[in-house]
């Protein structure tokens, strides 16, 4: 069997337009077809410019209005969270998919090292029945702090009820979860439907190396962060091809990986995204595959204390011409985004910087862009004469 070889350009630009961020965008299916294609969209609490599953179709969509985005995650019966790369959203189209976490956390009994009496576990489930959907503070047990381990026995009954997939988390609100009987909020096709281990990896394997476009075996594992011996097991059932990418290995030298046949059938063409990515974002959220395709080593550095970070709080990497090529770090106050801290690859890069501010600056309804600290200050004179104009 001949197996293709790709140079390290041509598997970026396949990453790229994978994960919609080469070519024209496909703006009739919106926020949910963007869910779709990705497969998983990471939630995250940080809210910035703002929180990052709003970022992820803005990244692909451009200003695409933020009620929007939420009416399209937590609406409609179309999507719901669960234990996938992380706490993600995913259309709820893959609910058949995650029997196998499902009943791989029911094997384990105790989640998280917590311990819930039937009787309470049976009370939640009771209440949701006769009440309909509630937060965990209307179900009478909110965390009373907020850390996982000082859980309340009704807040470690819902979320285990959550993981076992007796209940679901369809909506937020003020971003509490909303959880609801399972056999209620999932429709009754999708809920129904119970496939074995092999056949739900197989097909989020599938899912994964389409999202990826072309990825190492290492990759798939992390999408949804399964098993090394669980892709293993269905990897040459899934579909996906091998390829040999150009200094993918150690030292620069080619490395194994699995493409999806529909990205190897045309050459990757078009407009290229100018915009600023979320750290969570599908595109970058493996440091590995960021530094191997972009050469870019990337980290959040929300939990790194104060006086040990590099590139800021939140930094988000720039998206130029299909590569990463700065970093920025926002805030807002008031009607005026901040930029705390840039740094930039190249001087030529200061136009498409100055495009993703004042972008990003209409989108969440500010007026002005304010640069505070530049890595390169020579370039802030043609920086701030571009945002002025």
């Amino acid at each position: 069997m001949t197996v293709t070889t790709l140079t390290a350009d041509e598997a970026r630009r396949i990453a790229l337009r994978a994960q919609g961020l080469l070519g024209v965008p496909d703006r009739r299916g919106g926020v949910r077809g963007v869910l779709r294609h990705l497969g998983a969209v990471q939630l995250d609490t940080i809210s910035v410019l703002a929180r990052s599953h709003e970022l992820i179709p803005y990244a692909r969509l451009g200003a695409v209005g933020r009620p929007a985005v939420e009416a399209a995650y937590w609406g409609g019966g179309t999507s719901f969270e669960y234990w996938s790369h992380a706490a993600c959203v995913l259309p709820v189209e893959e609910w058949p998919l995650f029997a196998f976490r499902r009943r791989s956390y029911r094997a384990r009994g105790n989640l998280w090292g917590h311990q819930v009496t039937p009787r309470t576990y049976r009370g939640v489930l009771d209440k949701l029945r006769a009440e309909g959907p509630l937060t965990s503070t209307e179900l009478g047990g909110a965390k009373r702090t907020a850390e996982w381990w000082d859980w309340s026995d009704t807040k470690i009954a819902v979320e285990r009820a959550l993981a076992f997939g007796d209940v679901v988390c369809t909506e937020r609100r003020s971003w509490k979860r909303v959880y609801e009987l399972a056999e209620r909020a999932v429709p009754a096709e999708l809920f129904g439907r119970d496939p074995d281990d092999h056949e739900c990896l197989r097909t989020l394997v599938a899912q994964s190396g389409a999202a990826l476009g072309v990825a190492t075996r290492t990759d798939l594992t992390d999408y949804h962060r399964l098993k090394a011996e669980q892709v293993d097991a269905v990897l040459a059932d899934s579909g996906l091809v091998p390829v040999r990418v150009a200094g993918w290995g150690p030292q620069g030298a080619p490395a194994d990986a699995w493409a999806d046949p529909a990205a190897l059938a045309a050459e990757p063409r078009g407009r290229h995204r100018t915009t600023l990515l979320s750290p969570f974002d599908s595109l970058v959220w493996d440091r590995a595959r960021t530094e191997r395709i972009f050469g870019m080593a990337h980290r959040l550095e929300a939990y790194t204390p104060r006086h040990k970070r590099v590139h800021g709080y939140f930094a988000m990497p720039l998206l130029a011409g299909g590569r990463l090529v700065g970093r920025v770090d926002p805030a807002r106050e008031g009607r005026t985004l901040v930029a705390r801290q840039i740094s930039l690859e190249a001087p030529k890069y200061v136009e498409p910087l100055a495009r993703a501010l004042r972008e990003a600056a209409d989108w969440v309804g500010c007026g002005s862009v304010r640069v505070e600290a530049l890595a390169d200050e020579s370039l802030r004179p043609a920086l701030e004469k571009l945002l002025g104009d």
